[in-house]
C-alpha cells in the first residue's frame, strides 16, 4: 500500500491573492454567485463561483471517512485568498487526487479531483452562509475506481 503525506509545496492555485468583495446573505441555490469559504480557524480562505447544479458524495475510503458533500468547481472559478502556507496535501492510491487540509485546525476545505484534475471538489460545509437545501445530491462511486 502506497501512502504519501507531505507538506503543501509548489502546487498552483489559480488566482491566488486576488480578493473580491464580501458576499451578502445566504446564497440562493442557482445564483451563480461568488461565495467565500474557509477552514474552521480561518487560516485558509478561498472563494468559488458556481450555480450549484448538484452536490456530490463519494464512497472512496477517504470521502467515506470524512463524510462531506462537495460541489465540483473548475479551477478558473476557484481562488485561494489566503493560507497557502497553512495547507498540507495528502495523496493515496494513484497519487492523482490532492486532498488539502489546514495544518492549524485539520479541516478539509477542498481537493483536486482525480478523474478531472482541472476541477476542485469543495466541501460545502466550509462555505459561508451557504444553505444546501433543495440542491440534488448525487452519490459517486469512488471505491470501485481502479
Amino acid at each position: 500500500m502506497l501512502v504519501m503525506c507531505c507538506r503543501y509545496s509548489a502546487l498552483r492555485f489559480p488566482g491566488h491573492g486576488v480578493a473580491h468583495g464580501q458576499v451578502g446573505d445566504r446564497v440562493s441555490i442557482r445564483s451563480g454567485r461568488t461565495v467565500t469559504g474557509s477552514c474552521h480557524c480561518g487560516a485558509v480562505r478561498f472563494e468559488i463561483t458556481s450555480d450549484f447544479p448538484e452536490l456530490t458524495t463519494c464512497d472512496c475510503s477517504m470521502c467515506r471517512r470524512r463524510g462531506v458533500r462537495m460541489v465540483k468547481v473548475h479551477e478558473s472559478r476557484f481562488r485561494l485568498l489566503s493560507g497557502e502556507e497553512a495547507l498540507t496535501r495528502y495523496q493515496f492510491h494513484t497519487h492523482t487526487a490532492q486532498h488539502f487540509f489546514c495544518t492549524v485546525c485539520g479541516i478539509y476545505p477542498f481537493h483536486r479531483k482525480r478523474v478531472t484534475p482541472d476541477f476542485y471538489g469543495v466541501n460545502v460545509n466550509c462555505l459561508e452562509g451557504f444553505d444546501p437545501a433543495g440542491i440534488p445530491v448525487r452519490a459517486t462511486v469512488g471505491a470501485g475506481m481502479p
